[in-house]
């Protein structure tokens, strides 16, 4: 059928409900060109909010500066209030602000702040409505011709609007510190594995489509530019890159989204990265490289090196050399050395790779056509480089450095008028990525052998379904332009800066207080049965945080998933077994690990659920062709199942991070999906089961009111705090009101049709029941909780509190309540926080004491007494000592939610529930 856009469908429609419309450009919601509020009620005023440094200690160096949420509760603030920021004794701090979520009521929700890196930071702040103090020396963006020049008061960045370079050139006063900064890639036509005798290599540099100011201070600016890879008439590897610049910094922050557009059969990425020129002056032994080890360790060394020669040129000489100083005039040095320095070799090309993530090399060459020579090796490098001199250099970095290889930070032409510095986010020295899929099909082709095989492997395939083509990957880089050589303990705090972006948070109590993210508390161990539960939480988190590490859960395409099943034979997780290997968001794990954080306010908590986040919203979700908007069921391939869904691809996983952090790219991952409804006109869900012909009807789509409904309406329950466009809001609603109003709500069954222009279902007036287990565990009850208290609508309440009761019910239970019994549910543990809900609903304790039962019990999950504890396995049962644990990630993420929800609800039924 042809295709009907949803503006097409909408015309006419009537929209409901207040708030403002404003177009997709605008969702950085920036200070300058912010969103209209909703028209807000009397605010009641809040008091100060307390902020302290997420790594708890104070940080040497911003990455630039540093971007932070904090929400507040509903009604006590309005839509207009501004906020200022001051230390424990009263300084005030220069801050930006910016509101990014809105309650229905108008009145502020979450709000983002940036600070500069003023290098002098306290180790707390108080943030509270007020006036800001603005920086000493204000941002600035200027249009020049066709030219965006923003300066800090310390650099000036200068970004082209067309052509390959997408920073001209970063200026510090009158210095260019670093220019023609573009994108680069290589493709190779045949995979290293297959021993092919002829392999083409093709070089790309990115060309530019558009440039858009997305904020502009006073404090914070974000330039965005998207565009595409280019060599001859080949223009691929879409590129979606954020510049981040603050007051006061020499820092440049950038996030870099790219694609995957190719043919996976003859398109081997084998590099990309972000490269500048940098010009060098002055002699060549007062040229520069630094690279960060591990544990603030950093190689230091000149382009031309005067020490460990067989001749001394004074051990004040030497002294600036290792200290990145300008060296005294040759002339005051033991001649025997002066007249000399011309047989010292210049070594003008460095490679730093870290192939793996447990081993990094350095290699040195004086120039191309000359072999290189091995410096020095180690585990794991900071990530950080540096080339330049005693009058200026750059340093460039990529964050998670080693947990993406293969990676590598490279100098070239060192010796030279101007070297290059490019940070490889995949090495050119790797292996080509090969993104093939990883078996034959083994003869399945046809549906029924299909369905046939999931019963032994898992795994749902099908032909041509187990593609990356859509697939994307977000790189995080730092570059900063100095006036100098750093020390090496200053090149050390930035390299740390760079690993670990310092943030700003507030405590779990203030979270918490603010009724933000529906059901959960800040941890409480004030009895004895909290307390076990308590320490249930953090040995299921620590244990995952250890299997990352000890099974090497990490590489460019796999770095921040966790796997699915164990298998205990091999005491090895089934890595290769179908869809019991990477869990691709599998019953909400990212929601678990996000509660756990938020519960907790740890640092290493907000790493994993930050890592977890930036892969499955990009790796594991299609972002280009008829299968944008959906993501891919767990697989051996992040990509390789053919069962694609809106469940995976759920905005509700990534909600946690953009509010906490107001990341743009998260931005748009979320608004991207307000109308992956429209998926369903492209792919049938039902095409392995279903007997009749699939002609789907925008007006009448079989959506389920539970799984599918659920992941959509996240992204709206996103768009509609953002303030953004508000056909989202009306269908958000609208879904909700006409679920609430069939004769069993989120239990109805039959064959449901769904209004793609308005989100309404039609009415249905059988009482008809079809409950499956996996129909809530994909962030419907998170869903709920919050939105039942948005609406505060008596139908919406009852008919999904009615949901919630009936769940673990008795089958008389449920016959009285739907005229049918609901049969043999799975998951009953984890639905026992849907009975704990009801209990609330219905202030009845019973119904507590039965959700505490339920959840004791276990079923499908953890039962009271079960060993959280990890036994090691060591010697020749295993390739490596590891620790192992009765877990499943399915079973832990369901867990996880349950008992958090369960203690914010009922926890004072807990006692008197034994």
């Amino acid at each position: 059928m042809k295709h009907v856009s949803r503006r097409h469908l909408l015309q006419g429609a009537a929209a409901s409900g207040a708030g403002g419309l404003i177009s997709s450009s605008l969702f950085a919601a920036t200070a300058a060109a912010a969103p209209a509020a909703p028209q807000a009620t009397a605010a009641t005023g809040h008091g100060p909010v307390n902020l302290t440094w997420l790594e708890e200690n104070v940080p040497a160096r911003l990455a630039a500066g540093a971007t932070f949420g904090v929400p507040w509760p509903r009604g006590a603030l309005d839509a207009d209030s501004d906020f200022a920021l001051t230390t424990a004794d009263g300084s005030s701090v220069p801050v930006q602000n910016w509101t990014t979520g809105w309650w229905p009521d108008g009145s502020i929700k979450w709000t983002a702040h940036a600070v500069g890196d003023g290098r002098d930071h306290a180790e707390a702040y108080t943030l509270a409505p007020g006036t800001p103090t603005q920086p000493e020396t204000a941002l600035s963006v200027k249009q020049q011709g066709s030219q965006t020049i923003v300066d800090t008061g310390v650099i000036r960045v200068t970004f082209a609007s067309k052509g390959p370079h997408l920073i001209k050139k970063i200026e510090r006063g009158s210095t260019v510190i670093a220019e023609h900064g573009t994108l680069v890639a290589q493709r190779k036509d045949q995979p290293a594995s297959d021993a092919a005798e002829k392999v083409t290599t093709e070089a790309f540099t990115a060309r530019i489509d558009e440039v858009t100011v997305e904020q502009e201070g006073p404090v914070r600016a974000v330039v965005r530019i998207t565009g595409r890879h280019e060599h001859g008439n080949r223009r691929w590897l879409p590129f979606d890159v954020r510049f981040y610049l603050y007051a006061g910094s020499d820092g440049l922050r950038l996030v870099h989204s790219f694609v995957f557009d190719g043919d996976a059969g003859t398109d081997f990425i084998s590099g990309l990265g972000v490269q500048f020129s940098v010009p060098m002056r002055g002699e060549q032994y007062d040229r520069h490289i630094r690279f960060a080890g591990a544990d603030r360790g950093v190689l230091a060394e000149a382009v031309r090196g005067i020490t460990g020669l067989r001749r001394d040129p004074g051990e004040e000489v030497r002294a600036a050399q290792i200290a990145g100083q300008a060296l005294p005039d040759p002339s005051t040095w033991d001649q025997r050395v002066t007249e000399r320095l011309h047989w010292i070799p210049t070594w003008g090309e460095y490679s730093l790779t870290q192939l793996t993530a447990h081993g990094f090399e350095i290699h040195k060459r004086t120039k191309p056509g000359h072999s290189w020579i091995r410096v020095d090796a180690d585990r794991r490098a900071g990530g950080l480089g540096y080339v330049g001199t005693p009058s200026g250099g750059l340093a460039f970095g990529l964050r998670n450095f080693w947990q993406l290889h293969p990676t590598e930070l490279a100098v070239a032409g060192a010796e030279t008028d101007a070297a290059t510095a490019t940070v490889w986010m995949y090495s050119p020295k790797a292996d080509p990525m090969d993104l093939r899929f990883y078996h034959d099909g083994l003869g399945q082709d046809t549906y029924e052998e299909q369905l046939d095989a999931l019963n032994i492997t898992y795994e749902d395939y099908e032909p041509e379904f187990g593609t990356p083509y859509g697939v994307a990957r977000t790189s995080e880089l730092m570059f900063w332009a100095l006036d100098a050589t750093p020390s090496n303990d200053e090149f050390a705090d930035l390299a740390e800066a760079n690993a670990t972006p310092p943030l700003l948070q507030s405590t779990p109590e203030h979270m918490s207080s603010t009724g933000i993210f529906g059901s959960w508390a800040p941890v409480d161990r004030s009895t004895q049965a909290r307390a076990a539960i308590e320490d249930n939480l953090d040995a299921m988190h620590a244990y995952y945080v250890g299997q990352t590490e000890q099974r090497s859960w990490y590489g460019f395409w796999d770095y921040g998933d966790v796997m699915h099943t164990y298998d205990g034979d091999r005491h090895q997780w089934r890595y290769d077994v179908g869809g019991y290997a990477w869990d691709n968001s599998e019953l909400s794990t990212d929601m678990w690990l996000w509660y756990h954080y938020l519960r907790t306010g740890d640092a290493t908590a907000f790493r994993y659920a930050e890592a977890m986040t930036r892969h499955t919203g990009e790796v594991d979700v299609y972002h280009l062709g008829d299968w944008a908007g959906l993501g891919t069921r767990h697989g051996v391939l992040h990509w390789a199942d053919s069962a694609k869904q809106l469940r995976i691809s759920n905005a509700g996983y990534r909600r946690f991070y953009y509010f906490l952090t107001a990341d743009e790219r998260v931005g748009d991952l979320m608004h991207s999906l307000i109308d992956a409804d429209e998926t369903f006109l492209k792919l049938d869900p039902y095409r392995k089961i279903r007997e009749d012909e699939y002609n789907p009807d925008p007006s009448a789509l079989a959506v389920s009111n539970t799984t599918d409904w659920g992941s959509i309406a996240l992204a709206w329950l996103a768009e509609w705090e953002r303030n953004g466009d508000e056909i989202a809001k009306t269908k958000l609603l609208n879904g909700a009101r006409t679920i609430a109003a069939m004769p069993n709500g989120w239990s109805q069954g039959g064959t449901l049709k769904y209004n793609m222009a308005d989100g309404k279902f039609a009415e249905e007036t059988e009482q008809t029941v079809e409950v499956g287990s996996l129909d809530s565990v994909f962030g419907l009850i998170e869903l709920m909780t919050e939105l039942v208290e948005l609406l505060d609508e008596d139908d919406v309440r009852e008919q999904w509190t009615t949901y919630c009761r009936l769940y673990n019910g008795t089958s008389d239970e449920q016959r009285e309540a739907t005229g049918h019994s609901w049969g043999s549910q799975n998951l009953r543990q984890s639905y026992s926080r849907a009975s704990a809900y009801a209990s609330v609903q219905l202030s009845d304790p019973d119904l507590a004491a039965r959700a505490w039962k339920e959840f004791r019990t276990g079923h499908a999950g953890y039962p009271e007494g079960h060993d959280f504890s990890t036994r090691r396995i060591e010697g020749s049962a295993v390739l490596k000592p590891v620790d192992e644990a009765d877990l499943s990630t399915n079973a832990s993420a369901q867990y996880g939610l349950a008992a958090i929800q369960n203690l914010a609800l009922i926890g004072d039924h807990l006692e008197e529930s034994n």
